[in-house]
């Protein structure tokens, strides 16, 4: 039995025996059949009714594992701001948790967007602020270390891998310099390495803004998560203000760290947190496949060498 072929059934047996133990002694026993919800390459959900009402249950691959101890971890770090873990197993890096209702995406206005997604960077960027002091912690816990001092080692270390090394364009190796300059310019703002989301949308918050989904973070400059989050919010956005309200919202990111550095060096951080940070994504990518067994669909094969391939493009802000 592979430990991340969601298909096994002696796995499914053995995941399903440890739910129903771990609901049991809760008191909230199982009361019906638990299925599979959603299964990716890299994770599988199932869910499993209760008398309590649904339960959820997660499983990641080896390299992603990390993040049943990152969300119980977090739950004494910044009470309330995540989806706290009712059982973990973080040897199997196994994690259940309660239903916590509609997703921000599920429940936001269209007429609202621009307040809730200020009220979502904010509460992001506050819990940041109180996982500084955590770092060490956490990359003893298996989070990825991603530090900007670390990440041209990091890229070197992708070009080297003959799967992406095929597919990236061949201004990306030359641009290896530049990007060790970049590096070396964040590493240098006076910015604290933080807990960095890396797919933080609307999709992984809860309408209470309670955030999860922790199977891609890291530990690197805090600014990166503006990465996908802006990228995001520019495809959501179709206004010709739309550029005047991505720097807006990513001002009102950056408000809680101005007692650290002003303003201009926030915003130049931001942007190069932005470019230097699709080492990041891609490094998340690769641990999601690596040693995959369910099939992998060709547009997730390729994300690794395509984020890095974006590192020839401009960012968002």
């Amino acid at each position: 039995m592979r430990d991340n072929d969601w298909n096994d059934p002696g796995w499914r047996a053995a995941a399903h025996s440890w739910i129903t133990g771990r609901l049991d002694e809760l008191g909230t026993p199982v009361t019906g059949e638990i299925e599979e919800f959603r299964s990716r390459p890299w994770s599988v959900t199932h869910r499993a009714p209760t008398t309590a009402g649904p339960r959820w249950f997660k499983a990641n691959i080896t390299g992603c594992r990390y993040e049943a101890a990152l969300a119980e971890a977090l739950a004494g770090i910044v009470p309330g701001a995540t989806l706290v873990p009712l059982a973990v197993d973080t040897g199997r890096g196994w994690l259940l948790t309660a239903d916590a209702g509609p997703t921000l995406r599920e429940s936001m206005s269209g007429t609202g967007r621009i307040t809730t997604w200020t009220a979502m960077l904010q509460a992001w960027s506050a819990l940041q602020r109180a996982t500084v002091a955590h770092v060490d912690r956490l990359c003893a816990l298996g989070v990825p270390d991603q530090r900007v001092s670390l990440l041209p080692g990091l890229l070197a270390g992708l070009l080297a891998a003959p799967d992406v090394r095929a597919e990236v364009k061949p201004g990306v190796p030359a641009l290896s310099g530049e990007y060790a300059r970049w590096c070396a310019e964040l590493a240098a703002d006076g910015i604290p390495a933080a807990l960095q989301h890396d797919d933080l949308h609307t999709g992984n918050v809860f309408a209470d803004m309670r955030f999860f989904d922790w199977g891609d973070a890291s530990v690197g400059h805090p600014f990166g998560t503006l990465l996908v989050t802006l990228n995001v919010l520019h495809d959501a956005l179709d206004t010709p203000d739309r550029q005047a309200l991505l720097n807006r919202l990513r001002d009102a990111y950056l408000e809680p760290w101005t007692d650290l550095a002003d303003r201009a060096t926030l915003r130049r951080s931001a942007s190069l947190a932005c470019r230097v940070t699709r080492v990041s994504r891609a490094l998340s990518w690769q641990r999601g496949l690596t040693g995959a067994v369910i099939p992998v669909d060709e547009m997730f094969r390729n994300a690794p060498a395509a984020w890095l391939n974006e590192l020839l493009e401009p960012t968002t802000i």
